[in-house]
């Protein structure tokens, strides 16, 4: 069972990541389908497109766009499955929807995919807890090697293109390259922020 432009998807789990578990006991957090923060956004490949060339093989874990999984309700108030939903748990996901796999041997970013680690706010002016639009280079690729930014490197980036991830309990960003406008030389004092509900999603 092949598509020919598209990966074949399942689940990893569920398609709503919406409960946190609190003791012995599971708490709802959301309870609306239409809710992107919520939708899982990893998946199990069941096939790779028959047309493209793919580092991604049969069973890798991936990184894919919120939407494949969303449920929503038509004009009559009926719960329905997305456009990319296939047959018995099985999803269509276009090759530019997958932004990251991991073929048993770690993370890997895919095509011009990069995922950054925001860093610490080190202002007493600043409620915010994060620092804007900057952050570490977690997960880089070729484009970025041949520009001398590798994973480690303190990066500046353009704001409102950035989604957020949770990738083994640590939340990042995921963006385009030529999203990354900077390269700092780093201090050695950046701190990476990872908020404590990241660690249990």
């Amino acid at each position: 069972m092949k598509s020919l432009y598209s990966f074949i998807v399942k689940p990893y789990d569920k398609r709503y990541n919406n409960t946190k578990k609190v003791g012995d006991n599971s708490l709802l957090l959301n309870n609306n389908i239409e809710s992107f923060r919520h939708i899982s956004k990893k998946a199990i490949v069941v096939s790779v497109p028959a047309a493209y060339k793919t580092p991604i093989k049969e069973g890798d874990t991936v990184m894919i766009h919120h939407n494949i999984f969303r449920r929503y309700y038509d004009h009559n108030g009926r719960e329905k499955n997305g456009s990319l939903y296939f047959k018995e748990n099985l999803y269509f996901t276009q090759m530019d929807q997958v932004y990251a796999y991991n073929d048993g041997n770690g993370w890997k970013s895919h095509l011009n995919y990069c995922f950054i680690k925001p860093i610490k706010q080190t202002s007493s002016y600043s409620l915010e807890k994060e620092q804007k639009h900057i952050g570490i280079l977690k997960y880089g690729n070729s484009a970025l090697e041949a520009l001398k930014i590798n994973p480690g490197d303190l990066v500046g980036y353009t704001p409102y293109g950035e989604f957020e991830f949770i990738i083994d309990n640590e939340r990042v960003y995921c963006m385009k390259s030529n999203d990354i406008a900077l390269k700092y030389g780093r201090k050695g004092n950046e701190e990476e922020y990872n908020p404590s509900w990241a660690k249990s999603s």
